[in-house]
């Protein structure tokens, strides 16, 4: 399946696409994508529903996030060893962990704001893993069990944040928008290895990532279950597991994202997004 959540920022309902490509409404069924939604039963019961019965969506509306506001925005550094030398750093011999902030969750073809001073906010294709049960002390063997599903994330960071402003990768990652998720969670029964995914990242029309999850030092199993052994993971947890080489860092020279921008970036079989980039916003204001 390939669920969604459609509508005005907050107010998103629960949905998927069908095989023509229409959003069916799922509100009737459920109150929204996240939680005990993402279990094994819960996606059970709605791979059994009938899409043509489902109400459609309606035509031109926006795209969620397609998890609701996750308890958990992992992220893994460095994970792919050509993206780590690009940096001018070693591929790291354990996976590299941080954070971004839910509040940067955002919709796939949502504006993209660059932040107040910033010279150096940067573009990153990952393979997003979503969690549908939860997993504490997890074997790799077993690890996969736990994932309900896969999607498309623009990890976006902000790199003078990031690297130049005391430490701590979270404070250039977490701006508002940072963190585009979707268009779609598609379930993994409908990706049996996440190993075999080609990934991409234009700006402006021109490509500037290509690669394919194969390369990761990491795998997905390894990730979940490596995870699990410091903190428990809980459904509706995002891993964003790593981008590829081609961020406007490793660019000779750099190259960063300004305001009048826009980024088109892709996984096979997981979708693809679309940002505006924005001055960013006073969210009082809005």
């Amino acid at each position: 399946m390939k669920l969604l959540r459609y509508g005005e920022p907050g107010s998103e309902k629960p949905g998927l696409l069908d095989a023509e490509g229409a959003m069916r409404d799922l509100s009737g069924h459920l109150p929204d994508l996240g939680g005990a939604a993402l279990s094994p039963a819960s996606l059970a019961r709605l791979a059994a529903l009938d899409p043509a019965s489902l109400p459609l969506a309606p035509a031109g509306a926006r795209l969620g996030a397609c998890v609701t506001r996750p308890g958990k925005f992992i992220c893994i550094g460095l994970n792919y060893a050509d993206h780590a030398r690009e940096t001018g750093k070693e591929p790291p011999a354990e996976p590299i962990v941080f954070m971004k902030a839910t509040s940067a969750v955002c919709g796939p073809h949502d504006d993209l704001e660059i932040p107040r001073g910033s010279e150096k906010t940067d573009w990153e294709v990952e393979l997003g893993v979503v969690i549908g049960t939860v997993a504490k002390y997890v074997p790799e063997s077993d690890a996969l069990a736990h994932v309900a599903g896969y999607c498309l994330v623009n990890d976006v960071s902000e790199r003078a944040f990031q690297s130049e402003r005391g430490g701590q990768w979270t404070k250039g990652k977490s701006h508002d928008t940072f963190g585009p998720v979707g268009p779609w969670l598609v379930t993994s029964d409908e990706i049996p290895d996440p190993q075999t995914l080609d990934l991409w990242l234009d700006v402006d029309g021109v490509r500037r990532q290509t690669g394919n999850t194969r390369t990761m030092i990491f795998g997905v199993a390894h990730l979940v279950s490596y995870l699990s052994q410091f903190m428990t993971l809980e459904p509706g947890d995002i891993i964003a597991t790593g981008t590829p080489p081609g961020v406007g860092l490793g660019l000779k020279p750099p190259v960063f994202l300004r305001a009048g921008q826009e980024m088109h970036l892709g996984i096979e079989g997981l979708g693809e997004q679309r940002q505006r980039t924005v001055a960013a916003r006073d969210r009082r204001a809005a």
